[in-house]
C-alpha cells in the first residue's frame, strides 16, 4: 500500500500577508496540505493602530491581536525564532527546531535598521509599538516648542502615516490648548505626499498649509544630534526640534540579508508571481521588491497570488491568479475625517490613483476594514 505524503508549505511572518496566505491556503487545501506558519511574536497589531496608541486614543493591549486566536484547518502557528534560512533546500532554522519544506513563503516584513542613522536610537521613533507606547508617555509634557516629524530612508511602510501623524498632532495640540505655542514639520524623501496620486498629495499640502505644518520634501534625516536636538539633512541643513517623532530606514530582517535572498535591502521577486530566483521559493509583503508600496492592503493582495500558485501547484493545474498590484489606503486628515486612495500600479505606464474626499463617513469604512480582517484572521 503507497502512502502519499502532503505537500509541505512553510510560512514565515505571520502579519498580513503570512496571515492572508495562510488563510487561503487553509480555505483551499483544508487538512490536504502540512501548512506551517511561524512567526516570533505572540500578537499581530494593525499599523495604523500604532497612532491611535501614541496619541492615547486605544491602549496597547487593546491593539494587539493573540496570534492564540488564528485557528484555520490545515495551518500549524507556532512560536519560533528563525535564526537561519537556506532557499535553495528551503530549510529553516529556528531557537526550537529545523523545518523543512517542498514550498517557502517569506512574509518576514520590514525591519527598523537605528544604526543607519546615527543618533536615532537615542531618540524617539513611532513606527514600532513600543515607539509608540513611548510617545505616548512623552506627548503630554509637549507644549511648546518645534516638533519635527523626520523619515530616516525610502521606501518605509505606509507612506501616508508620516503625514496623517503630522494632522492627527495638530488636532492633539490643538484640543490641548497648546497649539499656538508649538510648530510642526515634516521631513520625507519623497516628492510629495503621496506621489502616485496627485490629487491625495495636492488635498495634504492643502491641509498642511490651513494648518501652518512646514512640510520639507525630497530630504531626508540623516543624523540626529540630541546633544544639540537637531536633525541633520542629508542635504546639512540643520532642524533643530523639541520633540523628534522619527520613521526609521528600512530594510529586510538580519535574518534575510544573511540567507543571501536579497538585494540593495529587499527581496527581487517576479513582481506578478512573487516568485523569488530559488525554486519553488517565494517573497511577499514589505520585504519582497514588488514596486507597490509597503502597506498592509498591497501585501495581503499579494497573497492571494502566492496562495493561487501554491494551490495549483499542490493540486496539479493550472488554475493561477498574478498580483494585480492594486491597493486602497485610508488616510487620517483629522477632524475625524478620513480620506481613501485606490492606487494602480501595474495597469498602466505609471501608477494611477483615485482620489476620495476626506469625511466623517468613510471612517466607517477604515474600522470596517479592521473588523473584517479581525473577524476573518482572528475570529474576533
Amino acid at each position: 500500500m503507497s502512502i502519499v505524503s502532503k505537500s509541505r508549505i512553510l510560512v514565515l511572518g505571520a502579519g498580513f500577508g503570512g496571515l492572508e496566505v495562510a488563510t487561503l491556503l487553509s480555505e483551499a487545501l483544508g487538512e490536504s496540505a502540512e501548512v506551517t506558519l511561524i512567526d516570533k511574536s505572540d500578537a499581530f497589531v494593525f499599523g495604523f493602530s500604532k497612532l491611535d496608541v501614541m496619541f492615547g486614543y486605544r491602549e496597547p493591549e487593546a491593539v494587539r491581536l493573540p496570534y492564540s486566536n488564528f485557528a484555520k484547518p490545515g495551518i500549524r502557528l507556532l512560536k519560533r525564532t528563525i535564526t537561519a534560512i537556506d532557499p535553495v533546500n528551503r530549510q529553516v532554522t529556528t531557537n526550537d527546531g529545523v523545518f523543512e519544506a517542498d514550498f517557502l513563503v517569506v512574509a518576514l516584513g520590514a525591519e527598523y535598521d537605528f544604526n543607519a542613522t546615527p543618533g536615532l536610537a537615542a531618540t524617539t521613533e513611532f513606527y514600532s509599538v513600543a515607539g509608540a507606547e513611548q510617545l505616548r508617555d512623552v506627548l503630554p509634557t509637549f507644549t511648546t516648542g518645534k516638533a519635527l516629524i523626520g523619515v530616516c530612508g525610502a521606501p518605509f511602510k505606509c507612506p501616508p502615516a508620516p503625514s496623517e501623524c503630522a494632522l492627527m498632532l495638530h488636532d492633539y495640540l490643538v484640543n490641548r490648548g497648546v497649539r499656538d505655542g508649538c510648530e510642526i514639520a515634516l521631513v520625507m524623501p519623497l516628492a510629495s505626499p503621496v506621489p502616485p496620486s496627485p490629487q491625495t498629495s495636492h488635498a495634504l499640502l492643502a491641509a498642511f498649509g490651513q494648518r501652518n505644518i512646514d512640510f520639507i520634501a525630497g530630504r531626508h534625516v540623516a543624523a540626529v544630534d540630541n546633544a544639540r536636538n537637531v536633525a541633520v539633512l542629508d542635504d546639512g541643513r540643520e532642524m533643530p526640534f523639541d520633540l523628534f517623532l522619527g520613521v526609521p530606514k528600512h530594510r529586510v530582517p538580519q535574518v534575510v540579508l544573511e540567507s543571501g535572498m536579497s538585494e540593495n535591502g529587499w527581496i527581487p521577486v517576479n513582481p506578478r508571481t512573487l516568485e523569488t530566483s530559488y525554486e519553488n521559493v517565494y517573497a511577499l509583503g514589505d520585504g519582497a521588491n514588488t514596486g507597490t508600496p509597503k502597506a498592509g492592503v498591497f501585501a495581503e493582495k499579494a497573497a492571494r497570488a502566492v496562495a493561487s500558485a501554491l494551490v495549483a501547484k499542490v493540486r496539479r493545474n493550472e488554475d493561477v491568479v498574478q498580483y494585480d498590484g492594486i491597493g486602497t489606503c485610508y488616510i487620517e486628515f483629522g477632524g475625524g475625517r478620513i480620506g481613501k486612495v485606490e492606487v494602480d500600479f501595474f495597469s498602466g505606464p505609471t501608477p494611477t490613483g483615485n482620489y476620495h474626499e476626506p469625511s466623517v463617513a468613510l471612517r466607517a469604512d477604515k474600522e470596517n476594514f479592521g473588523s473584517s480582517r479581525r473577524a476573518r484572521w482572528f475570529n474576533l
